[in-house]
């Protein structure tokens, strides 16, 4: 089975709605992205960069996103996207890379905190739209904006349909 264009279209939609609706801090549009059943799985850095936490439906998405609120802004560029149908016709993988900045001012330092990550994603179509079901985090490598290793061990960043 291949993916039509319109399921590209709808899939990429989907990807970028969720970086746009994260960066514009619309976290209440972030939990709609994901289906009632969603299992968002989260690296815990630095202990690993491996998406080893999870967070179960959308209250659990919900409580994810909780991380970002101490977050003065966010920037995520998606720069990659591949998508592979699924076992099921309603059904989609996605490999998504993105680059996101994570501003946070104390005083008068503001840090910006760069994460190269990779979503692994299952989508599934449902009546209203395609949505995030299964998404997964990993850190491809942390650094702030010297190229430091970060010292924080909060992860500030959440999967989703993007």
């Amino acid at each position: 089975m291949s993916l039509t264009t319109a399921d590209r279209l709808a899939l990429a939609d989907l990807v970028h709605l969720y970086a746009s609706a994260v960066d514009d801090r619309r976290f209440d549009d972030v939990v709609e992205l994901f289906t009632r059943t969603a299992e968002l799985r989260l690296p815990d850095p630095p202990r690993s960069l491996e998406a080893v936490r999870s967070h179960h439906g959308r209250d659990g998405v919900r409580s994810a996103m909780g991380a970002l609120a101490a977050v003065t802004r966010t920037e995520h560029a998606i720069v990659g996207e591949v998508y592979a149908p699924g076992d099921r016709a309603d059904y989609a993988l996605g490999r998504i890379t993105c680059i996101a900045h994570h501003w946070t001012v104390a005083g008068d330092q503001i840090t910006d905190l760069v994460w190269h990550l990779r979503y692994d994603d299952e989508y599934l179509r449902t009546p209203a739209r395609v949505a995030n079901s299964r998404p997964r985090v990993d850190h491809q490598r942390d650094r702030d904006a010297a190229g430091s290793s970060p010292s924080s061990t909060e992860t500030r960043r959440s999967s989703s349909g993007r």
